[in-house]
């Protein structure tokens, strides 16, 4: 359950058009140059069909939610997009307030499922309750008991899902997790694989949750001490993270506890105490992560709140810099802001306006220069050029990628103009004849 405003963004046309005309240069990288519909299937060598994990062209429609928190000044939003992936594997949890005396305490979540979504929307309806059903959740807030709680709800979400999984056929699935629980006092982060979270404070980030990798040296001990082996730095040379819910064919070591096995669903837990300076938080999975760092996403961030107040639009642009920054994820994202959150300025609005223009007249300058030489001018060769170009006052964080709707946007405008062009001087010769 979700308690959020729900809807549906339309997708520019323009970015329509960037894709298609990138997409047969992404498909032939990662498909061998085979062309077909979304989703086509591969061969192996012994000949068996597999299906292939990306589509020829990604999925951009979006879920967007946001919400408020009573009390507190909290405000969140989220937004997810299946990309170019074949499936959407991503589910999340924004729960502004869990209710009765906890009505001032909130949790948020994404879950990142790998070989199938089935453990990540199990895990997404129930990690809470778990959590919750320890007992070690209440109002008076011992930070050793909530912590100890939610170390416990993981583990018995994780028993519960493995008869689950057999039932229903979930064995080879999975899903990483990242949360946090908001307390009038303190921020529980909660982090299981590598999807991420991240706190900024008075402009910096001040804590960021650590991947679980397998050749990180204590899970490369772990790994050993149960059977198994770190390969081309995965599981047994397979899977890419090293603590997960679910994945249950890396936890069959009879000798070693649950929270010892070559897959962990131990989280690690961090407490911070909440501070005044708390700007916003940030939990994402690995398809932003993989596109961004945390110093630039919480830099980019931040001036997006200074030039827009909708933190719906805030999280569609983080997607948008990841995809075309070569994100070929799932993308979800969910932002918490603050009371001491930035907010709208007029003299950023300023600096946005006079940066667009700017790069209207780059697009229009570079359009013409392109269409003097003969040309045809095409959106790839456009923003080479414009890459090429030394651009003051963008996004800090984001750069030109950042930018990308404005300049695609300007693109289609000189084009359509020369179309148009070319179109009335056409019919005006031959009228003369």
């Amino acid at each position: 359950m979700r308690t959020a405003k729900k809807g549906s963004v339309e997708v520019p046309a323009f970015v329509r058009h960037l894709v298609k005309e990138t997409e047969r240069r992404v498909s032939s990288l990662f498909k061998g140059g085979r062309g077909g519909a979304g989703g086509a299937s591969e061969e192996e060598e012994g000949g068996a069909i597999i299906p292939c994990p990306y589509l020829d062209r990604p999925a951009l429609d979006k879920l967007l939610e946001e919400g408020f928190a009573p009390g507190g000044g909290v405000h969140f939003a989220c937004a997810c997009m299946q990309g170019w992936r074949a499936t959407m594997e991503d589910f999340h949890n924004c729960f502004p307030h869990l209710g009765g005396v906890l009505a001032d305490w909130a949790f948020f979540a994404v879950f990142d499922g790998h070989a199938g979504s089935a453990v990540a929307e199990h895990c997404s309806r129930n990690l809470l309750e778990h959590i919750l059903a320890t007992g070690s959740v209440g109002p008076e807030e011992d930070v050793e008991r909530v912590t100890e709680g939610i170390h416990e709800g993981f583990l018995s979400l994780d028993k519960q899902l493995h008869s689950v999984a057999t039932r229903e056929g979930w064995e080879r699935g999975g899903t990483t997790v990242v949360s946090t629980l908001l307390t009038p006092q303190s921020i529980y982060f909660a982090n299981l694989g590598d999807s991420r979270a991240l706190l900024c404070r008075g402009g910096r980030v001040a804590f960021a949750t650590a991947d679980h990798k397998p050749y990180g040296p204590a899970e490369k001990e772990r790994i050993e001490r149960a059977g198994g082996s770190v390969a081309l730095q995965r599981v047994n040379g397979s899977l890419a993270v090293s603590r997960a819910l679910g994945d249950f064919g890396y936890k069959t070591a009879e000798w070693r506890s649950p929270r010892e096995q070559m897959v962990s669903p131990e989280p690690e837990v961090t407490v911070v105490e909440r501070s005044p300076m708390d700007e916003f938080l940030i939990l994402a999975c690995d398809g932003v992560w993989d596109a961004i760092s945390n110093d630039d996403l919480c830099e980019f961030v931040s001036s997006r709140l200074r030039v827009c107040t909708d933190l719906r639009e805030v999280c569609s642009q983080v997607i948008d810099l990841c995809l075309y920054k070569g994100s070929l994820d799932n993308i979800s994202v969910v932002l918490v802001c603050f009371p001491a959150a930035p907010q709208l300025c007029p003299e950023a609005l300023h600096r946005e306006a006079e940066l667009d223009h700017l790069l209207q007249s780059k697009v229009a300058e570079i359009f013409e220069e392109l269409s003097g030489r003969g040309e045809d001018p095409d959106l790839l060769s456009v923003l080479t050029v414009l890459a090429s170009t030394v651009i003051p006052g963008l996004p800090p964080g984001g750069g030109l990628q950042s930018k990308r709707n404005c300049i695609i946007s300007a693109y289609y405008q000189q084009k359509e103009a020369r179309q148009l062009r070319l179109s009335q001087e056409t019919g005006g010769a031959s009228e003369t004849f």
